[in-house]
């Protein structure tokens, strides 16, 4: 009798690409993305290179292929429109549509101040519940005993606080 081991059954489930992350893409109606292959020219628009390796469209309808056509004979028989659909054919965007200003700045600056906020809401709740309170050597009445304590033992005489005490008039020298 054959046993199936767990071990098996993954291949199984491997061989018939269920357990792969495309796999399971697939089996819930995603496509499988391809990557690229960046041997072969391809489109793009861009300011500092506005001539790409190849048109927009690379398969052309039969209007498309007709104005192609027309194109060939003198440009004087062709409207502004045709011109314009001939200037789409082979562009997606014109040099000033690629120039336009975007509003992007707004979605960064306003993802900048989200992640601002957040971090200063940790660092709220973390002062409020999780840091200690200060030790009670921060308050002035400690840090008062802790100077007259650092006068009476006279801690550095010749350069330190002691140098600045008047003994005899017992108050800071001018």
């Amino acid at each position: 009798m054959l046993r199936f081991s767990v071990f098996r059954g993954a291949n199984l489930l491997r061989a018939r690409n269920l357990l792969s992350a495309a796999g399971v893409r697939t089996v819930h109606g995603h496509e499988i993305v391809k990557q690229e292959d960046m041997t072969v020219p391809m489109y793009w628009d861009r300011k500092d290179t506005p001539l790409p390796d190849i048109p927009y469209f690379k398969e052309l309808n039969a209007e498309q292929t007709a104005l192609k056509e027309k194109e060939k004979s003198s440009w004087t028989n062709l409207t502004n429109e045709e011109k314009v659909a001939l200037y789409r054919v082979a562009f997606h965007q014109s040099y000033t549509e690629m120039s336009r200003k975007s509003n992007e700045w707004k979605t960064v600056v306003g993802g900048v101040f989200i992640f601002i906020g957040f971090t200063g809401l940790i660092v709220w709740w973390q002062t409020a519940n999780v840091y200690p309170s200060q030790p009670h050597t921060f308050s002035e009445e400690w840090q008062r005993k802790q100077m007259k304590r650092m006068l009476e033992m006279r801690m550095n005489p010749i350069e330190g606080i002691a140098s600045k005490w008047d003994y005899e008039k017992n108050e800071w020298k001018k």
